[in-house]
């Protein structure tokens, strides 16, 4: 036998292949694979789940859906695109990027690993059964709370409130799992050589986001815990009649739900920097000043938690802090852009897709930043709070500054991962389409909110018609032009044309000197950081 057909044969011998490769790995390529598959499947169930509810609001009166359903959906949409597309999303980029920037073989704890990723198909399920289970005449359906819970509604409510619990506890463990991981992978794993202050942008973002969950995720499990007890065991934790407290349990939920949007934000923040960098071709500005920013928005994160609900009728005293620390989480947060405009400032910029997708991300992100600054203020939020003003806020913050965020790092590392190029001319398609039809979403809910329609409402005065119309259209036109990019990805994964190893002219980094796509095991010999 010769050498290369031994070295061929110890490749292959070394996992299994066909359905057992991906229901066994421990490879961190292929769980980042996984969570990226998950989250883009998840990506278009939670879109579907939208689109219906804005072909009901395209006119006013009820058209196609009954006002119990249209809330189930709500509910779900979000619960689905935070948990279930979002969040794995990151996970994916964390698990496939990671080792590979720090220098490290593998992640820390491999089973760990996997069993993190398959705890996420049964709570996906589990979230979107009660649909399925109603129309067999078996429950009322999925819960119609919205993502947040709130009691009584969600003491009152059917089955669909237990299937949300148990899918939240589920994908709660999923990401401590991989919090945990991710922490004494980046502590106990770097090249020899690399120090916390040598480490990629994107490795800081994820170990912030670490602490956080493991910080955050058992308070959300206790609360629910107690909403589960209040609902089938005769507790009154929440139950003003039983001597409980309805908002205890706001501030229980908002002191997780808070940092959670910093949690999907953070290792979005972490590769925006990298992008930047290599299609500016000049070094990042202000790597230090990022990093402590990084650690000054994790901080600040958890105690802001109840200015989402201002309006629920706390002491005077109490919404000053809530006002004044909200507030101040913009100052890290205006360091960051600043460091990030002042990367691009008179670098030699080429606008490639991923370049398109970070220059469209910081300004519409930063539309997100700024509304946020207005609901920080106790006076304004009072004419605000629960109209569609906040829709459009957080959209701009959790589609613009997260999915389109992951898109760019999606088009910024493809390549790496499958060895091949995209369609560049779909991409840009992809970028444009995507921008504009997001904006005209959005900013007519904005005007929407101002005027004062509130949200979760399937009917509408006849006053908003318009404005309604033209978002509805644009989310339509939005959730199709995604279409492009599913079957860019695939395309790209199918072949097309060779990537370099490098891939891009101005890329820096331990993971643009191994080969495009990257061996099995990526690191036969661990790099030395000088």
């Amino acid at each position: 036998m010769s050498t290369t057909t031994t070295a061929h044969h110890d490749e292959h011998a070394e996992h299994p292949t066909g359905i057992m490769r991906w229901l066994t790995t421990t490879n961190h390529k292929d769980i980042g694979t996984m969570y990226l598959t998950f989250s883009l499947i998840m990506f278009f169930v939670g879109g579907a789940m939208i689109l219906g509810i804005r072909a009901e609001l395209f006119k006013p009166g009820l058209q196609l859906i009954n006002p119990d359903f249209f809330n189930q959906l709500i509910g779900v949409h979000a619960l689905v695109m935070i948990f279930a597309a979002l969040m794995p999303a990151a996970t994916g980029f964390a698990n496939w990027m990671i080792p590979l920037q720090i220098g490290a073989p593998d992640m820390a704890l491999p089973r760990l690993n996997n069993w993190g990723f398959w705890l996420l198909p049964p709570s996906a399920i589990l979230l979107t059964l009660p649909f399925t289970l109603a129309l067999f005449g078996i429950g009322d359906g999925a819960l119609a709370t919205g993502w947040t819970f709130y009691p009584p509604l969600s003491v009152q409510g059917g089955i669909g409130v237990d299937f949300a619990i148990f899918a939240v506890h589920l994908l709660g463990i999923s990401s401590v799992l991989g919090s945990i991981n991710i922490i004494v992978t980046v502590f106990n794993m770097r090249a020899p050589g690399m120090t916390l202050m040598k480490m990629p942008m994107f490795v800081w973002g994820w170990l912030i986001t670490a602490f956080l969950l493991i910080a955050t995720i058992p308070v959300l499990a206790g609360a629910e815990t107690m909403l589960l007890t209040d609902r089938h065991f005769g507790t009154h934790f929440f139950d003003a009649a039983g001597g409980g407290d309805p908002i205890m349990f706001q501030h229980l939920f908002w002191f997780f739900g808070h940092p959670e949007v910093y949690i999907l934000l953070l290792p979005v923040w972490g590769f925006i920097p990298q992008i930047l960098e290599t299609f500016s071709r000049k070094p990042m500005y202000g790597y230090k000043a990022q990093v402590y920013s990084f650690w000054g928005v994790g901080a600040l994160s958890v105690v802001v938690w109840a200015h989402h609900f201002f309006t629920a009728g706390m002491p005077v005293p109490a919404l000053l802090y809530f006002m004044y620390s909200t507030m101040a989480i913009s100052l890290p947060l205006a360091v960051m852009f600043f460091c990030w405009i002042k990367t691009m400032w008179r670098g030699s910029m080429s606008f490639e897709t991923p370049m398109l997708f970070t220059v469209g991300w910081i300004i519409l992100f930063g539309i997100g930043g700024l509304t946020g600054l207005v609901l920080a203020d106790v006076a304004a939020d009072a004419q605000y709070h629960n109209s569609y003003f906040i829709v459009a806020h957080f959209h701009y913050t959790l589609f613009a500054g997260g999915i389109m965020g992951i898109m760019a790092g999606t088009y910024y590392w493809l390549p790496k991962m499958t060895g091949h190029m995209y369609n560049e001319k779909l991409g840009k398609l992809h970028f444009w389409l995507t921008a504009i039809s997001f904006n005209l979403t959005f900013i007519p809910q904005f005007f929407l909110g101002l005027a004062g329609m509130p949200r979760r409402i399937p009917d509408y005065a006849l006053q908003f018609a318009e404005f309604n119309m033209i978002s509805s259209i644009a989310a339509f036109t939005l959730g199709i032009s995604q279409l492009l990019f599913v079957y860019n990805i695939i395309s790209c994964v199918k072949g097309g044309k060779k990537a370099t190893d490098q891939v891009w002219e101005g890329a820096k980094g331990l993971e643009w000197t191994l080969p495009s796509p990257p061996p099995y095991h990526s690191f036969a010999e661990q790099p030395v950081i000088k």
